[in-house]
């Protein structure tokens, strides 16, 4: 087996050569022996571990001007609307343009998709939404819905300005969504988020719960553009990296400041109702600070939690529907994984991420290397689980 230093020379050279970011084959955070937390994930350590939960992506990329996209979570495959699945969101700083929050905090349920996407096209995507959703068998009388739609600012890889994004976009993120492997990186709503300096986007994680916990999963989606002091494992290996905007030669430095955002999707199938939701959903705050996050003026750090229990879910048309929630002490284990999940959900976003050429400068993809390196020397790499996927 080659040794470490070894394999961080071939990893390097592996990047020089791979000049064209379509074809960079970048790993996961597992893949090359970093583990977050103690927790085990699921099969595909993605928020699609848990049952029934769809991930559907559209990206737009037009040159160096346009980099940008609709990300698409749905929490089952039927009628959300007629299936509504409990659901909390938690503001940890509210600089955003979350659309469809007050209903969801005063009903405690989604009812729709939920969406993510550019600041500025957070209105297109939620209209787009709408119709497509009153276009769907059995909503021909429904005069009232309550689209989700988080958002982060890809202004400095994409011209923000120009709402680019279209129907057809947002309806391909929606009818494309997989039960399978989530793509992360610079993918759908994650193309132009820049994060810690470096290329941020789309990451995943999951974590499953032993038998005697209930063998519930808790899988987690984030669209990390945020910034603050790049911390991996407990490890601080922000002053192990260069600068980013001098390693991209980019005359425009990028966003590496705490201002910024996130958006955080929890999902669980544990039986949970909103109050339990938005106690687990707090618990992503707490993967998010783990990463080197302060959550500064500027930053719109926002998550939203639901459950897929069947027994849970509610039709509009039934005044009386008992729920079940998980309680007490249960909980613990469930807060547990949402903080691990969440924390390397992030960290899968940067390192899946590559390299963007955009609107008003260049945003790297964060160096491994460097990063392997320092975690090497604090001791807490592992041997490497799985080929990236």
């Amino acid at each position: 087996m080659k040794s470490w230093s070894a394999w961080l020379l071939l990893f390097a050279a592996a990047n020089a050569l791979a000049s064209n970011a379509a074809i960079e084959q970048r790993p996961r955070a597992r893949d090359v022996g970093v583990v977050i937390g103690t927790m085990a994930p699921g099969p595909r350590n993605a928020i699609t571990d848990v049952d029934g939960v769809a991930v559907g992506h559209a990206t737009m990329i037009e040159g160096t001007r346009l980099h940008t996209g609709v990300t698409a979570i749905l929490p089952h495959a039927g009628n959300l609307y007629r299936q509504r699945v409990p659901a909390a969101i938690v503001v940890g700083n509210g600089f955003g343009k979350l659309a469809g929050i007050t209903q969801v905090q005063e009903l405690g349920e989604i009812e729709t998709p939920i969406l993510l996407t550019g600041t500025l096209s957070t209105w297109k995507v939620a209209d787009a939404a709408v119709d497509w959703l009153l276009r769907q068998p059995g909503m021909e009388n429904v005069r009232s819905i309550n689209p989700v739609i988080g958002e982060t600012n890809d202004g400095y890889l994409s011209d923000i300005r120009a709402r680019p994004l279209t129907p057809a976009l947002v309806e391909q993120a929606l009818t494309r969504a997989s039960h399978d492997d989530v793509q992360e990186g610079d993918v759908g709503a994650g193309a132009g988020t820049v994060t810690f300096g470096w290329k941020g986007g789309i990451g995943t994680s999951s974590r499953r719960l032993g038998a005697e916990d209930g063998g519930y999963t808790v899988g987690v989606l984030v669209q990390s553009n945020f910034g603050g002091q790049l911390t991996i494992a407990g490890v601080p290996v922000w002053k192990h990296l260069p600068d980013p905007a001098a390693y991209a030669h980019s005359l425009t430095p990028p966003p590496s400041t705490g201002d910024g955002s996130i958006m955080m999707v929890v999902a669980t199938d544990a039986p949970l109702d909103a109050a339990n939701l938005q106690r687990l959903a707090r618990r992503a705050l707490v993967g998010l600070a783990r990463t080197g996050s302060d959550m500064s003026n500027g930053s719109g750090d926002y998550v939203i939690a639901f459950s897929t229990a069947k027994e849970n879910l509610r039709n509009p048309d039934v005044a009386v529907q008992p729920a079940r929630s998980v309680a007490g002490e249960a909980m613990s284990p469930l807060f547990q994984a949402t903080a691990e999940a969440t924390e390397e959900a992030i960290v899968n976003s940067l390192f899946r991420a590559h390299t963007v050429h955009g609107h008003r400068g260049t945003a790297a993809a964060l160096p491994l290397p460097p990063v392997l390196d320092a975690l090497k020397r604090a001791g807490v790499l592992q041997a490497a689980r799985s080929k990236a996927r």
